[in-house]
């Protein structure tokens, strides 16, 4: 297992603060549409791996605000990662939006698009420069 050094500790709790600054700013104002959790599989970082990660979605109209955090498995290390998403979800369709991640080392902005399969569960891609991922959301 790998141990966060001190920079990925302090980002971390930077990344949580903000992150829950974000959700008692914005909650009082907005819908709730809850929690959600993500299992991704892609390139970022410059390698391939696993993201698992969770995040809280805050709706206002069709429009969703989603802070998240999580972690980035990789030929047996772990990353912590933040990111935050800006979406809109289309009458009984798909959700397209943009997105940033961030990691350690790196802010990678993103598109992402989202289709249903079930009621709760969609279909999820994210593309941007030097970052991709495919996977599955549960939730929000």
């Amino acid at each position: 297992m790998h141990q966060m050094r001190e920079p990925e500790m302090n980002f971390a709790k930077i990344l949580t603060g903000a992150a829950a600054l974000t959700i008692a700013a914005l909650t009082p104002a907005a819908h709730a549409d809850g929690l959600g959790a993500e299992v991704n599989y892609g390139r970022a970082d410059g390698h391939w791996g696993a993201e698992i990660g969770a995040g809280y979605a805050m709706g206002i109209g069709g429009f969703t605000l989603t802070p998240g955090a999580g972690v980035y498995l990789r030929n047996g290390d772990e990353r912590l990662y933040g990111r935050v998403e800006a979406a809109y979800t289309l009458p009984a369709s798909a959700t397209i939006g943009i997105g940033a991640r961030f990691s350690s080392a790196h802010t990678r902005p993103y598109a992402t698009l989202a289709m249903p399969l079930l009621p709760k569960l969609r279909v999820k891609g994210n593309v941007g420069p030097k970052y991709y991922a495919v996977g599955l959301t549960l939730g929000y």
